[in-house]
């Protein structure tokens, strides 16, 4: 009795100590994360708009009207500006101590060298040194670096060195609350764990059993439904838990790790984007403009996430198809007309064999949207002046789909994983064509509905060729 009570103990303690404990971590993780890249996101809007109003009066060596501007927008932004030249002297300084001098911050030589037009970093160069900087007695300081343009280019870049040592003392604060919350209820729930094994007799050994097999991680064990009354009743609770469980948790894994994240950026851009519009009420018409068509652009996206999704989810959920025979011949013309103007506007060449009085048994929607996936696939990624094929034949008794473009290519490592959910080989590329992710499962899921196959032979800057193959049975010819 003493040995299953204390089992079920240390069960209790892997389950419930462990997720707290990961919980706490994951947490405390996101919030950092969350306040840190904020701080940047905050920090580097401020740092463009200052290289904005900046730039005409640096270029014209309005020395006054200059200095007048940035004493202003540091007393607003909480830190001190620099302004550099392309030759990386510091010309400008509201602190007056480095005018004159080569900076050696890594951030500004990276902009000055052309490398990226803005960067952002946060440093601990010692007390001394930030102190120096940021004129605060701190360990932590941040740089953050915009380039300056003229009328012929870069003309240099401002820097912004930003306070940091408050954001970094508050995330502190708030790890030591969240481990005394979690310690406390960690405590609490081994407490009643220990009164409860109390309670429990000898069958409860194959409970204690299982627990402690879900807390290495297999949700998919039962308990054997074994006598009568409550000790039945309990092990037919607890089977029906873990089904719940393990429902719940293959959902919640695919959805928060993909689908959070993907539907988090857009979100971040469009409140970015409307606060810029809330606190500049005087914004000229022509950004506010552009600014409101961003934020259709990010709607855009989150309903095409949210369509793919629900396509998926009703795919999962054993949708049936619509069957039919299906005219291949005149559907993949038909895809073929309708892309023909994105391809066009590309300055693309699209062309297409198609091969004539083909037929296929399946479903004419899901089968149109495959070809279109992959043709909208190859025309996003594929440059300007460059050629895309589509061909239908039929091979070896099997009706074959295949369409080739010589855009940007698939990485070797990234062929196995780009028919997962969400995945992207050029993630920043994908977001800016307002890809979702899915369009390739979703492709193969549907494939996979018509007993299909698809493969993918690819050269990085050569080009992709996809290939569909359908066998026949139940077509006609």
């Amino acid at each position: 009795m003493a040995s299953i009570r204390w089992k079920i103990l240390l069960a209790f303690f892997l389950i419930v100590g462990l997720s707290f404990f990961v919980a706490a971590t994951s947490l405390n993780g996101m919030v950092k994360d969350y306040l840190f890249e904020q701080r940047k996101r905050d920090d580097i809007a401020k740092t463009g708009k200052l290289a904005q109003k900046a730039a005409p009066l640096f270029q014209s060596v309005s020395s006054n009207e200059l200095n007048d501007l940035l004493e202003e927008e540091a007393e607003t932004m909480d830190g001190r500006l620099i302004l550099i030249d392309n030759d990386g002297k510091i010309q400008y300084d509201t602190f007056q101590s480095l005018c004159g001098q080569r900076t050696q911050v890594d951030e500004v030589i990276r902009v000055l060298r052309g490398e990226t037009v803005k960067d952002y970093g946060i440093h601990t160069p010692g007390k001394s040194v930030v102190e120096a900087m940021s004129g605060e007695a701190a360990e932590y300081v941040a740089y953050s670096t915009y380039e300056m343009n003229g009328y012929k280019g870069r003309i240099g870049a401002a820097m912004f060195v930003s306070k940091i040592q408050s954001l970094v003392n508050s995330i502190e604060r708030v790890e030591v609350q969240l481990l005394r919350v979690f310690a406390v209820i960690a405590v609490a729930a081994l407490a009643f764990a220990l009164l409860l094994s109390r309670l429990l007799t000898n069958p409860i050994t194959a409970v204690s059993r299982t627990m402690r097999k879900m807390g290495k991680g297999d949700l998919s064990v039962r308990v054997p439904v074994r006598g009568s009354g409550e000790l039945r009743e309990l092990a037919e609770n607890y089977n029906t838990m873990a089904s719940q469980l393990e429902s719940l948790d293959k959902t919640r894994n695919q959805f928060v790790s993909n689908a959070s994240h993907e539907l988090k950026t857009p979100l971040a851009t469009m409140k970015i984007l409307l606060e810029s519009m809330i606190y500049e009420p005087d914004m000229p018409a022509e950004v506010r403009a552009d600014f409101m068509k961003d934020m259709n652009h990010e709607i855009d996206r989150l309903t095409g996430i949210v369509t793919d999704l629900l396509v998926l989810t009703r795919m999962d959920n054993g949708e049936e198809m619509k069957r039919g025979i299906v005219n291949m011949t005149e559907l993949t013309r038909e895809t073929i007309h309708q892309l023909t103007p994105a391809a066009e506007k590309n300055n693309q060449t699209l062309t297409g064999d198609v091969q004539e009085e083909l037929f296929l048994y399946g479903d004419k929607s899901k089968l149109s949207q495959i070809l279109y996936n992959l043709m909208d696939n190859a025309i996003k990624y594929t440059p300007e002046e460059g050629r895309i094929s589509v061909s239908l034949r039929e091979e070896d008794g099997n009706i074959v789909w295949r369409v080739k473009d010589n855009g940007i290519g698939i990485p070797e490592e990234d062929k196995e994983h780009i028919f997962e959910r969400f995945y992207r080989v050029d993630k920043a590329r994908g977001r800016e064509t307002g890809g979702t992710g899915l369009g390739l499962s979703i492709v193969k899921q549907m494939v996979r509905m018509h007993d299909g196959t698809i493969t993918v032979e690819s050269n990085p800057g050569k080009g992709s060729e996809f290939t569909v193959t359908f066998p026949q049975e139940g077509a006609e010819s």
